[in-house]
């Protein structure tokens, strides 16, 4: 018996194990499915959806190959020219007795040589900096396309933001229109109403449902541009939208600040890419020289010989070749110079503008806030008390609610307004690569 005992003893053990690892496994799977239910509801935060952006884009992937091309360039072009293998017969005859002989003529002969230019290291070393310069320019360009995408991305969201808050505002006068239907039926059935209320109260609900439709239409497109950015967002909701009440910008030194704008490092890249050349362009007046060696194989009854070239371009008409290409490449330089600070000037007229603009959204939306919306909501407050004492109409409770609807309307276009322009101001800079962009500011000045 106790035989038997202890025969049994590791079989309920393992049928105990068996069940505890099998235990383990449901929960850790239903913990993993909770948690990805979870993942997948969180709401969109701005932040995340520029950083999903930037992961997306493929423009910025594109322009990392570019500075990558660029920059094996730059090392191809600091190297020498590539030396050029010659081989031929000098002096073969084609007529008389000797006519296709290698050998039985004295002047005929193998040849094979060896023919290298020599370019000045100044040179090759400006050729490697005008394409590690169109790297750096390229790089400046990805900043700029950096901060386009996020506040391209910015833009989308707080559209789609918007517009479901418009959406909330229109379904929540809706669900009143209906309240107030059923109000005019119960008055008319009572006798205090007309069936002119019941149609007045119908006709303001076939009012907020065609509206309901076209802010369903702005909610639809604000989600296919967002998804342009992020990928499919149908199943994500958004959340708070972020503090839009300061901009990374100070009035004070904003001149100084959009010196380092993207493009306008885009520009400054390309004064030092035109400097270069015109470096370039004086380079050119120092000739290269090509140096050639070969050696003539001729027959067993005579010598076999070497030869030594060295090969020199004659600047014939330098005035009007190499000082005229100098002197174009200096123009463009000043054409470069004259573009960014066109530039410059242009953004900081425009940006003080949009300034200027923010802070006006800013101080409107507050008096909407504080005064013009709740004087609407008393104002509706007061038709609808005075409708249950009999002292209005159906009518007149119904003018006060389109009026909440649209004062309520008209702010919320006005925050949407006023939020675009501190998208623009705040995402003049690219905010997801700090640590390049910082480099680039450095290298700049």
């Amino acid at each position: 018996m106790s035989f038997l005992f202890t025969a049994r003893r590791p079989v309920r053990n393992a049928r105990l194990r068996f069940f505890l690892k099998t235990g383990v496994a449901v929960l850790a799977g239903s913990l993993i499915l909770v948690a990805n239910v979870y993942a997948v509801e969180a709401p969109l935060t701005l932040v995340e959806a520029q950083r999903r952006a930037v992961v997306r884009s493929r423009q910025l992937a594109a322009q990392d190959f570019s500075v990558t091309a660029a920059r094996d360039m730059a090392v191809a072009a600091g190297q020498l020219p590539d030396p050029v293998l010659k081989v031929g017969i000098d002096n073969l005859p084609v007529t008389g007795r000797d006519r296709g002989s290698l050998n039985n003529d004295f002047m005929t002969m193998r040849r094979v040589g060896l023919m290298q230019e020599l370019t000045g290291s100044d040179r090759r070393q400006l050729r490697s900096a005008r394409f590690e310069q169109e790297a750096q320019k390229t790089l400046a360009e990805k900043s700029v396309a950096t901060a386009a995408v996020e506040r391209d991305t910015a833009l989308a969201w707080l559209d789609r933001y918007y517009a479901d808050a418009m959406a909330a505002v229109i379904a929540e006068q809706g669900e009143q229109a209906k309240l107030e239907i059923q109000s005019a039926e119960g008055a008319y059935r009572a006798g205090r109403g007309s069936q002119a209320d019941i149609f007045a109260a119908q006709g303001a609900l076939a009012a907020f449902d065609d509206r309901a439709s076209e802010i369903r239409r702005r909610v639809r497109n604000a989600n296919t541009m967002l998804a342009r950015w992020v990928g499919n967002v149908s199943d994500l909701s958004l959340a708070e939208k972020p503090a839009t009440d300061i901009v990374r910008l100070d009035p004070a030194t904003l001149d100084s600040a959009l010196a380092h704008h993207p493009q306008i490092a885009v520009l400054t890249r390309q004064v030092e890419l035109a400097e270069t050349e015109a470096k370039l362009a004086k380079a050119n007046e120092k000739v290269d020289w090509t140096v050639e060696v070969g050696f003539q194989q001729r027959s067993a009854a005579y010598s076999n010989m070497v030869s030594v070239g060295l090969s020199v371009p004659l600047q014939w008409d330098r005035r009007n070749r190499q000082d005229r290409e100098l002197s174009a490449r200096l123009a463009l330089v000043e054409q470069a110079k004259a573009e960014r600070e066109d530039m410059l000037r242009a953004h900081v007229a425009e940006t003080r503008s949009m300034m200027d603009e923010w802070q006006n959204g800013r101080e409107r939306y507050a008096r909407y806030d504080s005064e013009l919306i709740p004087l609407a909501n008393q104002r509706t407050l007061a038709a609808i008390t005075a409708y249950r004492g009999g002292k209005a109409s159906l009518a007149d409770v119904l003018a006060a609610r389109r009026n909440v609807i649209d004062i309520r309307i008209q702010a919320l276009q006005l925050a949407a307004e006023t939020d675009r322009l501190w998208t623009q101001l705040n995402f003049l800079f690219p905010t997801g690569d700090a640590m390049a962009h910082a480099a680039v500011n450095q290298d700049i000045q």
